[in-house]
């Protein structure tokens, strides 16, 4: 394949190791630096988690300090680890195995099965749902659609906590799982599904991690080949790793400590199959030795949408909520959120689509657009309202692009094509990829112009679109390309599982949509009954809840729009009223009581005692910055910093500034760090403003933080007071 100019679609890998960490921040940089010993992030939603762990990768490797192939990276989806095996091939960072949890165990239980329990590895079954039917029938329990995706649901829980069909009811009832039939009636059919199996000679997705763990367990020689093979693991996701993961991650890693772990605890929103934030939050304590990284410089979302996703956290309760992270956007101003109250749930989606369609008319586009939800059931009037209104959608959670069949076909056209394309017609007057490739698919069923309304015609048509589109950026991007080269960037990406974009508004659960963000986000039914929804009763599940709708904030870059219907039909009785969650942060709203976010700016950690604590002491809850000039609220945080907009007048102290400029630059020669990392202008021109003759006065100044407190709050206090600093930093 011709070598690919510079472009963002198709960028070069950097030319040395030390070229893989340009563009990284302090905190991102500490994370691809520190190879050595356990490592834990902490990384906040938009924060660039994925680009320092890929980084971390590749500066490992192209230091040399890691060999590709002893370097297990893993994560929860088969997108994400596709994503990271495109990143890591751009780093120039090939021969790195990027797999899921279930990928990665069944390539060892493929290669083992034979030596470990002799013959070929049972048939493994895509879905259980027909497993649990026949198991029903054979105990004579009639289970209606909704009963058997619940109750394979159940099993699924049970075998990722590791729970036996006999322990079931009491382990249920201990965790609090809202059951579909009674405990005892499922413990049966679990116990039925089990045998089911062993008759027919087959396993499910969680025998494949069960029966790696029972090999691994059982079989001394296999662990050590496996470790002798991954020497060094990163687990992305980690606040998702279910109690037969983490045995599994243990497994592998054996007696070693070369791990690097990633996750943020207030984006826990899987508990319902298994999922713990006990591991990510705990491994301080298995690890004493471990760096921890904070990341809370937020890249994707402005101000605004980073002050409302701080706000849903500062409510928070439980263990998650003493654990998360205030977010600190790095963005440009943006429009503050809107929120819009409808009559019902028709008017609600109708005034989305509206909205939807004067930005895709404005210039727009409607790949860069989401309409979020809380349940799938309510996706259908969201579709109907965007086909009424000509807008383009696609749903989020269907079948994965280069598994479509449509996909599949073209890929064989354009395959055929670039094989014998001499002796095709409609290749005669076509020279250009672009070309070439519409010539192609519009014997698929690809038009220049989309066809009419929505449903399955209108989504084969979109999934063509995305490959003539892909075709066009890809001749950009390359010189001289030919029909070949783009069916092999076809194969590599299908590998990858990175599809193209396609052009339309993606419609999505909450759930579906982590991981993914927009300019442009609708959250729509957000009242109550909805988000949270009305069978979240525990404060447990009620936290869960507020973490979602705190995962959809932040799937936004620039624009956010919340809304809610007071009724489900027209003409109702309007008795929904808006989520809890929004109380305080939407205008008009009175405040509930929380508490404000544990850790307020990046940090690094590096191996403290075993009792430390991940987090920074909290901070009393604070109202919204305003100018203490003229009052406005204020978003930006340079201005929140200095407490007053930027064009106001300020009454520093410009020796006192220069003063702790240059006691700043003594401090950051000595520790080696740049200057900011000490205290930034900002912070050091609200002190100049301020001038704190106290400890708690100089706490008050945002950016002076409990740890930078510790460590400079003497010598600044000093400093403000007319006294000389001694190089050692003690005061005259």
């Amino acid at each position: 394949m011709t070598a690919a100019t510079h472009s963002p679609l198709f960028p070069q890998a950097p030319d040395t190791a030390d070229a893989v960490l340009e563009g990284l921040d302090p905190e991102q940089r500490e994370v691809a630096t520190a190879l050595r010993g356990p490592v834990c992030v902490l990384a906040g939603a938009g924060t660039g988690k994925t680009r320092a762990i890929t980084h971390r990768i590749a500066y490992g490797v192209r230091a040399g300090i890691l060999q590709p192939s002893s370097v297990l990276a893993v994560t929860f989806t088969n997108r994400a680890a596709g994503e990271m095996r495109g990143r890591l091939r751009q780093l120039g960072a090939q021969g790195v195995q990027a797999r899921t949890f279930h990928s990665a165990a069944l390539r060892q239980l493929q290669y083992f099965w034979p030596k470990a329990i002799g013959g070929s590895l049972p048939r493994l079954v895509d879905r259980k749902i027909q497993l649990v039917a026949d198991a029903a029938a054979a105990g004579r329990i009639r289970l209606d659609r909704g009963e058997l995706r619940d109750v394979a649901a159940e099993i699924e829980w049970s075998k990722v906590t590791q729970t036996v069909p006999a322990d079931y009811p009491y382990a249920a009832v201990k965790a609090g799982r809202d059951v579909p039939r009674d405990p005892a009636e499922i413990a049966h059919l679990y116990a039925a599904y089990e045998d089911l199996k062993r008759e027919r000679a087959v396993i499910d997705f969680e025998d494949v991690l069960l029966l790696t763990v029972a090999i691994l367990q059982d079989r001394a020689d296999i662990a050590e080949q496996v470790r002798s093979q991954y020497q060094h693991f990163v687990v992305d996701e980690y606040q998702d790793v279910s109690p037969l993961q983490q045995r599994l991650l243990e497994l592998w890693l054996g007696p070693r400590d070369s791990l690097c772990v990633v996750g943020d605890a207030s984006q826990t929103i899987y508990s319902f199959t298994g999922a713990t934030p006990d591991h990510l939050l705990d491994f301080r304590t298995r690890h004493p030795g471990a760096t921890v990284v904070k990341l809370v410089r937020d890249y994707r979302s402005t101000p605004q949408v980073v002050h409302l996703a701080n706000g849903l956290l500062a409510q928070a309760r439980g263990r998650a909520a003493d654990h998360r992270l205030e977010l600190i956007s790095q963005r440009a101003a943006g429009p503050e959120p809107g929120y819009t109250e409808y009559t019902d749930e028709p008017a609600e989606a109708e005034g989305a689509a509206r909205r939807i369609r004067e930005l895709v008319d404005a210039g727009v586009p409607a790949a860069e657009i989401a309409v979020l939800f809380r349940t799938n059931a309510q996706s259908e009037t969201y579709e109907q309202a965007l086909a009424d209104a000509g807008v383009p959608y696609q749903l989020r959670g269907a079948e994965r692009f280069f598994d479509r069949p449509e996909v599949r076909r073209a890929t064989t056209a354009l395959r055929a094509a670039a094989r014998f394309g001499a002796n095709d017609s409609l290749l005669d007057d076509v020279v250009d990829l672009p070309s070439q490739v519409r010539a192609v698919l519009s014997g698929e069923g690809w038009t220049s112009r989309p066809p009419a309304g929505s449903g399955a015609v209108r989504e084969r048509w979109e999934s063509l679109a995305a490959l003539v589109d892909l075709a066009r950026d890809f001749a950009a991007a390359h010189s001289g390309v030919t029909l070949g080269d783009l069916v092999a960037e076809l194969d590599e990406r299908a590998n990858a599982q990175h599809a193209p974009t396609v052009q339309g508004v993606t419609l999505a659960s909450l759930h579906a949509a982590k991981g993914l963000e927009w300019d442009v986000v609708f959250l729509v039914g957000v009242a109550e009954g909805m988000v949270p929804i009305s069978y979240a009763r525990t404060d447990e599940q009620i936290e869960e809840e507020r973490r979602l709708l705190y995962v959809g904030v932040t799937r936004a870059r620039e624009r956010l729009h919340l809304s809610w219907a007071l009724s489900r039909a027209p003409g109702g009785r309007p008795s929904r009223r808006p989520s809890r969650f929004l109380d305080g942060l939407r205008p008009g709203s009175a405040a509930t009581v929380g508490r404000t976010a544990a850790g307020t700016a990046g940090s690094i950690e590096r191996g403290l005692a075993k009792e430390a604590s991940l987090v920074a002491p909290r901070r009393t809850r604070r109202t919204p910055a305003r100018c203490r000039v003229c009052g406005r609220t204020l978003t930006d945080p340079g201005d929140m910093k200095l407490m007053r907009c930027e064009d106001c007048p300020s009454d520093m102290d410009e020796g006192l500034y220069e003063r702790l400029r240059a006691w700043r630059a003594v401090q950051a020669e000595r520790t080696g760090q740049p200057d900011f990392c000490v205290f930034t202008d900002r912070t050091l021109m609200a002190i100049a403003e301020a001038q704190p003759a106290t400890p708690a006065e100089l706490s008050r100044i945002p950016g002076v933080l409990a740890r930078k407190l510790q460590r400079h709050g003497a010598d600044v206090l000093a400093i403000c007071a007319g006294q000389e600093v001694s190089d050692d930093g003690a005061g005259d």
